[in-house]
């Protein structure tokens, strides 16, 4: 196996890269590599050097540009020779010496454990592949050639590498589309993780073999006739038995014996036009027995790694069951190489690394969710859980739902329509408040299936995500970002906290001109590790830090003047007017005013409001922002205040928009009961949007009491919209 030259690497560049300068630069590549790698041996007995020319046969199997091929050669040289990053640089470019660094392995970095040191290893991987996509190819190359020369390594090590390669290395090859490479992983991978298995199935494979394949190219004349009579030119026809990683992995799922897997056999049938796969497609159904619910389209709704074909199972007059592919010569390349057959070399084109990212990026749906979490996920997450995050979260997907506007979205078997508004956008998953799948309504905990048309429901006005959330979610991230919200909303909580409690102990010690800074609280509780003044009201909130030591400080670092103390006094209680007007409402030089609060708005203490002055009605109170006011004289506009001492109720009327639960009306009562919030009016209607719209009026004090009963009638999962009539 390792008894490779470099002839043999040039014999398969040769095939498609013809220009001298980038042929020079290959063989340069190789000769700094045998250099860097002379007296370097393989656990095989074998020189140090085949490995990475086995490494960029493989790629140039691929048809990669020669940059690739060249990382391919010297992905090595840094970790295992003194060779450095600045000289790989300065002989091949930054972009060569970028993609070395992104598959080298981290030897030289201390961790705390082997798991720490492969989780450190693979995000390093996911982040460079952010940067370059290109590191996974050459990384995948690496990999393939190290599983095929495995029976040098340990047990131990044998079975480490090959579980990884099925949990990290398989997924992202299936991603990328490339099921030559995949299909070889996951089944050199299962010998040694599972050997047991592996000879059993490799056995019943065998077993008949000559007889399988008798019936498969008995089948392969009989449909080559049928497509001949039909007319069907420019046609060919591959018969193949699967991979046995792919029949182990249905026969575990489904639970059943290798005698009943359907499509161990298929037929794989290439045509020249997509409307030649479905005259194809008639004609085999016409022929043959399709089974039941076997039958996908792939090329109407492609999967996310861009593989396209038909799929149906069908069963001959024999009673022979066999899986049949349908595609175009171009699907049958992407179906082989994955997306390196969207980036094949091809000489005198300009290449933009840049451009060429984004394109995948628009292309691979899974790969710009990478993107999306190496922005998002990776500073704020350990190794571990960023690996695992996209290992269940990206390469693991099987479920894919629409949304309304026909966009296909992936996620992990199991996922619910939280995790789905979390993978779309953070601030969508946030202001969730339900679903409609397939025109029904659906609770959060929903669990989506394949094909499900989602639309998430969302209210600007929610109170977010709640503990219980964290059960809801199954996507890691989901569950970062919901923890994240809570994390900074408990925050928020304790940050108030700790300000009313300086507040109260200033006032307590008749102080009540004060400004604190960030350098005072630096200075004083820097040695608690407070960086900033918020910081310090947290501690405060959380009773880490006492707020008579803060107030003790400054009042101890500040004269406090005695007249400035007074002055405040004298401004407080300047402010507290009474009244006995019945609505409450003060205007300026008149002791008793007719005084009338308009009906339209219903404004309340707190509001900003406006007086207008009617003909024989005397003074009409509207909400500043009341949309009638823009149909009136502004002549006869006033400027009114509240009184600070109402004891009375007032009227308000609220909107609100949600969607069809017959126990939408009884979870709002019981809110307003717990608040003790009367309610004087009552409106329901439902609409053609399957929306419930309740027009209500409740009787509170003012603003503050209003906005408690909007934020706990948030909660309701039901409820979209909130909001007051005429504002």
């Amino acid at each position: 196996m390792d008894k490779v030259s470099y002839n043999d690497l040039f014999t398969k560049v040769n095939t498609y890269i013809h220009n001298p300068f980038e042929l020079e630069r290959i063989k340069r590549a190789y000769l700094l590599a045998e250099e860097k790698h002379r007296g370097q041996f393989r656990k095989s007995g074998g020189p140090y050097i085949c490995h990475p020319l086995h490494v960029a046969i493989i790629l140039a199997e691929l048809h990669v540009g020669p940059d690739t091929i060249i990382a391919g050669l010297l992905h090595d040289c840094i970790e295992d020779t003194n060779t450095t990053h600045e000289e790989i640089e300065a002989q091949f470019g930054k972009d060569v010496a970028d993609m070395v660094d992104g598959v080298t392995k981290l030897t030289k970095m201390k961790f705390s454990s082997l798991e720490q040191k492969q989780a450190e290893n693979h995000q390093k991987m996911l982040l460079a592949m952010g940067k370059d996509i290109r590191v996974i190819v050459v990384k995948l190359a690496d990999r393939l050639h190290n599983l095929r020369t495995m029976d040098s390594q340990s047990p131990e090590k044998r079975e480490r590498i090959c579980r990884e390669t099925l949990e990290i290395y398989a997924p992202l090859a299936h991603r990328l589309g490339m099921f030559k490479i995949k299909a070889e992983l996951e089944d050199r991978s299962l010998r040694y993780t599972n050997p047991e298995k592996y000879k059993e199935i490799s056995a019943d494979i065998n077993e008949n073999k000559s007889a399988r394949l008798g019936n498969i190219e008995h089948i392969i004349e009989q449909i080559k006739e049928i497509l001949t009579e039909e007319n069907i030119k420019d046609f060919s026809i591959k018969g193949r038995v699967k991979n046995i990683f792919s029949i182990y992995k249905k026969m575990t799922n489904q639970h059943k014996d290798f005698e009943e897997i359907y499509d161990v056999l298929a037929i794989r049938i290439i045509v020249d036009t997509i409307d030649n796969c479905y005259r194809v497609l008639g004609l085999i159904h016409a022929y043959y027995t399709p089974v039941p619910k076997r039958f996908k389209d792939y090329i109407a709704v492609p999967k996310p790694n861009l593989y396209q074909s038909l799929h149906t199972t069908v069963i001959s007059s024999s009673g022979l069951t066999f899986e049949v592919q349908i595609r175009t010569e171009e699907m049958d390349k992407v179906a082989e190489l994955g997306i390196a057959a969207h980036w094949a070399y091809k000489e005198n084109l300009a290449y933009s690394k840049e451009k060429e990212q984004f394109e995948i990026a628009q292309k691979l749906k899974w790969y710009a969710d990478l993107l999306q979490f190496n922005e998002e996920d990776a500073d704020d997450s350990d190794a571990k859980t960023f690996v695992d995050s996209v290992r269940k979260d990206i390469l693991t997907t099987s479920v894919y739902v629409y949304t309304p506007t026909g966009d296909v979205i992936d996620l992990p078997k199991g996922a619910t329509p939280l995790d789905l508004a979390y993978k779309i956008h953070t601030q969508l998953g946030n202001t969730i408040v339900g679903a409609i799948v397939n025109k029904h309504i659906v609770s959060l905990n929903y669990e989506l299936q394949n094909g499900d048309i989602v639309s998430i429901r969302t209210n600007k006005n929610s109170a977010g995500p709640t503990t219980n959330w964290l059960k809801i979610a199954k996507t890691s991230h989901a569950r970062h970002k919901i923890k994240a919200f809570l994390n900074k909303q408990n925050r928020d909580v304790l940050l108030a906290a700790g300000k009313k409690l300086v507040e109260e102990e200033f006032q307590a010690n008749k102080v009540f001109s004060y400004e604190l800074k960030e350098d005072f609280a630096k200075e004083n509780f820097g040695k608690n590790n407070i960086t900033s003044l918020d910081d310090l009201y947290v501690d405060i909130g959380k009773g880490i830090i006492s707020e008579k030591t803060v107030v003790a400080k400054y009042i101890g670092t500040k004269k406090i003047d005695s007249e400035e103390i007074m002055r405040k006094s004298i401004e407080k209680t300047n402010k507290m007017i009474s009244t006995n007007s019945e609505t409450g409402v003060v205007v300026e030089g008149l002791n008793n005013p007719q005084i009338k609060l308009a009906v339209c708005c219903c404004p309340i203490p707190g509001d900003k409001i406006v007086g207008y002055v009617t003909k024989g009605s005397g003074i009409v109170v509207h909400h500043e922002n009341c949309k009638n006011l823009e149909s009136l004289d502004k002549n006869r506009l006033l400027n009114l205040r509240w009184a600070t001492d109402i004891k009375r109720k007032y009227p308000v009327s609220l909107r609100i928009t949600a969607m069809q639960n017959v126990q939408l009306l009884g979870e709002i009562m019981n809110v307003l009961s717990s608040l003790n919030v009367q309610t004087s009016s009552l409106n329901v209607k439902n609409n053609l949007n399957l929306e419930t719209i309740i027009k209500i009026k409740i009787l509170v004090a003012n603003t503050v009491e209003l906005d408690k009963v909007i934020a706990n009638l948030n909660k309701i999962t039901a409820i979209s919209d909130i909001h007051r009539e005429n504002i």
